[in-house]
Parts: structure tokens; C-alpha cells; sequence
């Protein structure tokens, strides 16, 4: 990490505690008329942590589904900035995509990103891996079918990561079925971490044919 990435760091921060203070004072209802304006991130514990997986893992092929405005982004590309990798990052909102490409690019972190704009279930098909660590933090239906999709490309030992298992609480029945479709993945051994709005792991320690 370096000055650029606190500097945009720092913004981010300051985004999400104007978002914080909005949360707390407006009407639920209207809030979720209006989610596509928030960050809603996996938050900077989960994000350091996933950070610091990464370059222990030494992982060179990353692929986060669910860009959004480019936070979990920010900690990927640095991760992969230091092994030496690529991140490539999935986004169906150009918009969301534009400014998330602009923060990355005020980090110096340009060169290590790989920017995939579409459906994930169109888009997935079309990526060979292996991917050594998915980050998988996009629409909660979508979670079965983009697992379903990027299972026989996992890398040996390649790492999934899904956020929101815990948070939040509309949500739960997504996450239990994500939860679910993975643990019966027997070559995955999986893990819900309750950090942040909570995280389940699977590593891959068996590759076989399926």
C-alpha cells in the first residue's frame, strides 16, 4: 500500500460515514428505493482481511463478482499489485463501474485491474481461470448460479469468499442456500467467519473432475 491508496481510502471512508449518517436519520422504505447509491461494502475489517488472504495465498488470478463503487476493488488490486497477479472485477452498472475505475486509477493501482462490465451469469461463461481467490459480493440470487459457474474453475487451493452470510437479515434465505450449495461441494471445506456482515470461506483442497 501506499500514499495513493490511503488517500482514496480516506475518501471512501469519508463517503461511508456521510452514508452511515444518512442511514440513521432517513425513512427505511425510501432507503432501499435507493440502495444503488450507497456502497453498502464488506466493510474494512473484512476488506483487510481479504487483503492479507490474498498475498498469503499468493494468489495471481483474482476475480471479485460485484465491483459496486470500487471498495472491496481498491484492497484486491493493491493484493494483486504485490503478488504480482491480475484482479479482474465483474459490474453490471456502467456508472458504478466509471467511478470505481477512477478511484483505482488515483491509487496506481490501474495496471493490475482487468474491468468485466455485464451480467455475471453471461459474463462467466466466457472466463477460462484458474482463479486462485473469487470474491463473490453481488445480487443475493445470484450467488447458487455464479458458484455453479466458477466451481470448475477454481484453482488447487483456490479460495471463495461470499459476503452478507449474517447481514443482512432479508437476505438469510439467499445466504442459507449459498451456504448449503457450497458445503455440499465435496471438494470444498467451508467456513462461516462472522466478520463484518459475515463470510463464508471455502478452500479448495481436493481438485477433482465433476
Amino acid at each position: 500500500m501506499n500514499v495513493e491508496f490511503d488517500q482514496v481510502l480516506a475518501r471512501y471512508k469519508q463517503r461511508m460515514a456521510d452514508e452511515d449518517a444518512v442511514w440513521k436519520t432517513a425513512d427505511p422504505g425510501s432507503l432501499f428505493a435507493r440502495r444503488d447509491e450507497f456502497l453498502l461494502s464488506v466493510g474494512e475489517d473484512v476488506a483487510r482481511f481479504l487483503h492479507t488472504l490474498t498475498i498469503a495465498r499468493g494468489g495471481t488470478t483474482i476475480l471479485e463478482l460485484g465491483t459496486s463503487y470500487g471498495y472491496s476493488t481498491l484492497f484486491l488490486a493493491d493484493a494483486a499489485r504485490q503478488n504480482g497477479g491480475k484482479l479482474l472485477t465483474l459490474e453490471i452498472d456502467e456508472k458504478k463501474q466509471d467511478f470505481a475505475k477512477r478511484q483505482i486509477s488515483d491509487a496506481g493501482l490501474g495496471d493490475y485491474v482487468e474491468w468485466l462490465l455485464g451480467d455475471a451469469t453471461a459474463v462467466l461463461p466466457s472466463l477460462t481461470g484458474p482463479f486462485d481467490l473469487v470474491l463473490i459480493d453481488l445480487w443475493k440470487e445470484l450467488y447458487v448460479p455464479c458458484f455453479d459457474l466458477i466451481r470448475p474453475k477454481m484453482a488447487e487451493n483456490g479460495v471463495i469468499a461470499a459476503d452478507n452470510m449474517i447481514e443482512p437479515a432479508m437476505a438469510r434465505s439467499e445466504a442459507r442456500a449459498y451456504r448449503a450449495a457450497v458445503r455440499s461441494a465435496e471438494e470444498l471445506q467451508s467456513v462461516l467467519l462472522p466478520i463484518g456482515s459475515g463470510i463464508e470461506l471455502s478452500c479448495v483442497w481436493r481438485k477433482d473432475p465433476y
